[in-house]
Formats: structure tokens, sequence, C-alpha cells
């Protein structure tokens, strides 16, 4: 089988990276290759960004300068790690990538979504994720379990109606692409959860 490239979303403590590393686990117990990567960062490159994107040095940074770095990250990720992996017959596991910029730069930052879209198509040329897992919980819930991981980031110290909107734009682009998203509701105990990704998982690999 070819590679596959599954990508995970969610904003502030919708609970991704326990459910990143079982999802891992579970697709390599059926013989596929995985890399696990993340966005921004997933090359040397992109973790430099991430570090300018995410650190408090620049803050007040202008949105066109967020979004270019987004992208500019994203380009290396994809020259150097995502494409390979896939041409190799890995399976690609992405803590999030092009959902999150529409989601926090559109939704969150207010960018036209359209703007997003042209960088979309001339850094991506057509490539999408086979399968994208939303993971979902209440803004109130995810804020207090993001608070418990230390000191926020430059995004994690925006205002409520911030996380209300990137919320929004998630689940409005699950809900207008069934084929490729899958909404987990994250506002459970993490085994509930954790059963749903199987179930979801279990039912994707059996149309594969």
């Amino acid at each position: 089988m070819s590679g596959q490239f599954i990508t995970v979303e969610g904003g502030e403590g919708a609970g991704k990276t326990t459910q990143l590393a079982f999802m891992r686990e579970y697709l390599e117990q059926r013989g596929h290759r995985v890399t696990l990567t993340r966005e921004p960062g997933g090359t040397a490159l992109g973790e430099e960004i991430r570090s300018l994107l995410l650190g408090h040095r620049h803050d007040g940074m202008a949105l066109a300068t967020e979004t270019l770095l987004v992208f500019a990250a994203r380009a290396e990720h994809l020259e150097r790690v995502i494409r390979p992996a896939l041409a190799a017959g890995h399976w690609v596991l992405c803590d999030r990538f092009t959902d999150a910029t529409y989601a926090y730069q559109g939704g969150g930052r207010g960018l036209p979504l359209e703007r997003i879209t042209i960088l979309e198509n001339w850094v991506q040329g057509g490539l999408q994720p086979d399968l994208t897992l939303v993971f979902d919980a209440p803004v109130a819930v995810g804020l207090e379990r993001a608070g418990r991981r230390g000191a926020a980031d430059r995004f994690e110290r925006e205002e409520t109606a911030f996380f209300e909107r990137v919320r929004a734009v998630y689940l409005d682009r699950a809900r207008q692409d069934p084929d490729r998203c899958r909404i987990v509701n994250a506002d459970r105990p993490v085994v509930m959860v954790r059963a749903e990704v199987e179930a979801i998982l279990a039912k994707w690999l059996g149309c594969r």
C-alpha cells in the first residue's frame, strides 16, 4: 500500500498529543511505517520558524508576516519530510497542517480565506491529507487544559473570542469536507476519545 497522509487538528488543549501517540502505535502494529511530525516545525528550519511564531520575542507580528512564516515552514516541511516519506511508502502522521492556518490565521486573526487558498495552492501543489481528525472541545475546557502545561505561548494568550472563531472554522471546514474530515468529541475521558479514534481508523483502513 502506498503512503497515506493523516493530519490531526484542533484548538488548544484538545488532547491531540495524547491521541497522536496512540495513532502511531495503532498504525505501526498493523505493519505501516509511520513518520510522525508537526507544524509549524518538522524540520530544522521549520522548528526555528516555530520558535518565532510561538515565542514572545516578536509580539505584535504583522498578520501577513505570520502567515507567510507559516507557509515558509510548510514549504520546507513538504520538501524535506512529507513528500519524501510518502514517496517511500511511509504513513505521515502530522500534528496540524493547513486546516490550522485557515482556523488560526483565517478564523482567529481574520485573514481573508482566499489569501490562504492562494498560498495553499502555490506551496502544496494540490497535495491534501487523505484523512483529517478534528479534535473538538468547548473553548473553556481546552484553555483550562492548556493552562496546566505551563507558560502560555503567543497564541495561547489570545482572548476567548479568538479561540471561539478558531473552533468555528475548524468545524465548518470539517463539515464541508466529510470525505476527508472526522470530528472527534474531545470533551470526554481520554479512554473514550481513544476508542472513537480507533473506530475511525479501523473503518478508514478497511476502505484502503
